[in-house]
């Protein structure tokens, strides 16, 4: 009877968003890139905050703070402060540029179509690294509910995720995205509050979890586990925290599916407006995490370290179906140690509800809300990868004669094709969701970025420096990552989730040295430069 509660729910709010799409459905290219160009900024704001928090901000962040502790606060300074460098250089200047994405700005900006090839496989790759973690999350929320395996829950979640985004691009995607957004932090909010109000009286688990973290840390302390949970630099060391902390705030600023929403306000002052509102309804979330995290460890320490291994919780043998959770009797004595307990980080959100002991409705509402999640993100990553595809190189430089229909059947199919190959690779479990994130703002931070502030706020800067810069960060990213993952080689101890520093780094040195032995762009180009910066001066689109 509860499986039937859990499948009502779920596949309720999944119809719901089916629903909200076939009725927003577009059919004209603007509508399906850009909605029109008519969302509300307090609307807007509520999109954007769901297509920012995925399945790593609901599902994997509490799980980073769970395994790393104080270290693990790198994730949530860098993504929050993200959205200050976002609203202030550079998503006003994108809106007021009248585009459809960012490879649009790009081969405007630097007068050449070999800058938007290269800024179109640069957005693919980021996109579609960052989409590999959202189906991960989906496959772990299918295989719970279902009781299938990992692989099977992600082919499920992917059938979900391919219709919603074909059936109508991003006149759709903002509507589900704003039913999604209401979804997931309902959901998210449900069980942490439920718990402050049985532990404490008080349904404000952000004021509330530093009386558990002192708990935690006598129960640590009675176990010999040390170091503590609450102690800095255990895990990272400092360049690795400050780093990873840069690198996921320039990162956040230099998305190309952030960016993208932007473009679908009225004016300037409603993207500043919507950047506004988006940060509001992120930090509701990012503020509840680290109690998430507190709470669920303080359970598992006080209800299942040091009790007998042959009354494993029922919570326990259920998401050891999945594979996802593991108990190692290593000394053989049939008590369960710290040590030989082996949780995967991504289930620490799905399965509080039932570490916790609440009713079985608020485990499934929470695996409804890490759907919502993993979609509304998904989707919008998708819909990235067919604007590049359809509207930046077939469009734009293929067949600039195309109908128009075309044009966004093609979008749709490469919609269809890239979620299938995330699917296959998502399959192969590569790393946590939370890395696999964190790679996609390094690459972010690498290219875009440099890109994008320069091109805004650096007249001189041409196009021979930019591409070339662009590519070499992009290449300095990608080979530090492969080898501090494989080989081990780090600097100053970064680790690959902090990459995009190095590639920053040979981005903006390879720029500046060759835009200056080159010679400037046109007159056109730097007057407009100098005119994007002053909203009086040019009429807004």
């Amino acid at each position: 009877m509860e499986n039937l509660v859990g499948y009502i729910i779920v596949f309720g709010i999944v119809i719901l968003f089916m629903a909200i799409a076939i009725y927003n459905r577009a059919t004209e290219a603007a509508e399906f890139y850009v909605a029109g160009r008519r969302i509300p900024a307090f609307w807007n704001g509520m999109a954007v905050a769901a297509d920012w928090m995925s399945a790593a901000s609901f599902i994997s962040m509490a799980g980073a703070l769970y395994a790393l502790g104080y270290d693990g606060l790198a994730y949530i300074m860098g993504w929050t402060g993200g959205y200050v460098l976002l609203a202030l250089l550079i998503a006003p200047y994108l809106r007021k540029f009248g585009k459809y994405t960012v490879p649009d700005f790009i081969a405007e900006r630097y007068e050449s179509n070999f800058a938007r090839l290269v800024a179109l496989i640069t957005a693919i790759i980021i996109s579609f690294t960052y989409m590999v973690g959202q189906v991960a999350g989906v496959g772990i929320i299918m295989g719970r509910l279902f009781g299938v395996p990992f692989e099977l829950g992600i082919a499920i979640g992917m059938i979900i995720i391919i219709a919603t985004t074909v059936l109508g691009g991003m006149k759709s995607i903002t509507w589900t995205q704003v039913a999604q957004y209401i979804v997931l932090i309902t959901a998210y909010l449900l069980p942490v509050s439920i718990l402050a109000t049985q532990w404490f009286g008080v349904p404000l688990p952000q004021f509330l979890y530093g009386q558990v973290l002192q708990n935690i840390v006598e129960l640590e302390t009675q176990y010999g586990i040390s170091p503590h949970y609450v102690e800095p630099y255990v895990k990272f060391n400092m360049a690795q925290f400050l780093a990873l902390t840069f690198v996921l705030m320039a990162g956040t600023a230099a998305l190309p599916h952030v960016l993208m929403r932007f473009f679908t306000t009225p004016s300037v002052r409603d993207a500043r407006i919507s950047a506004g509102w988006a940060l509001f309804f992120i930090a509701i979330l990012y503020l509840t995490a680290p109690a998430y995290a507190a709470f669920s460890r303080f359970v598992v320490l006080k209800d299942v370290v040091g009790k007998p291994i042959d009354q494993l919780p029922a919570w326990a043998q259920k998401w050891a179906e999945t594979g996802l959770f593991k108990v190692l009797d290593k000394n053989g004595d049939g008590i369960i140690q710290w040590v030989e307990l082996n949780i995967h980080r991504d289930i620490v959100v799905l399965a509080t509800p039932e570490i916790a002991g609440l009713a079985a409705v608020v485990g499934f509402f929470v695996m409804a809300g890490g759907l919502a999640a993993a979609l509304s993100t998904a989707d919008g990553l998708l819909l990235v990868i067919a604007a590049a595809v359809s509207n930046d190189l077939y469009n734009k430089m293929i067949n600039p004669e195309a109908p128009e229909k075309r044009v966004v059947l093609i979008g749709k199919v490469a919609v269809a094709v890239a979620g299938v190959i995330g699917g296959f690779v998502a399959a192969q479990k590569i790393a946590f969701i939370v890395q696999i994130v964190a790679w996609a703002f390094s690459l972010a931070t690498a290219s875009f970025f440099p890109a994008l502030v320069l091109g805004v706020f650096w007249k001189r800067l041409n196009r021979q420096g930019a591409i070339s810069g662009l590519i070499v960060g992009l290449l300095v990213t990608i080979l530090y990552i492969y080898l501090n993952k494989t080989q081990g080689f780090s600097i100053w101890g970064i680790q690959h989730t902090a990459s995009g520093l190095f590639g920053l780094i040979a981005n903006l040195i390879v720029t500046v040295v060759v835009t200056m032995v080159t010679p400037p762009p046109s007159e056109r180009i730097q007057k407009l430069v100098e005119d994007l910066r002053y909203p009086k001066k040019i009429h807004e689109v």
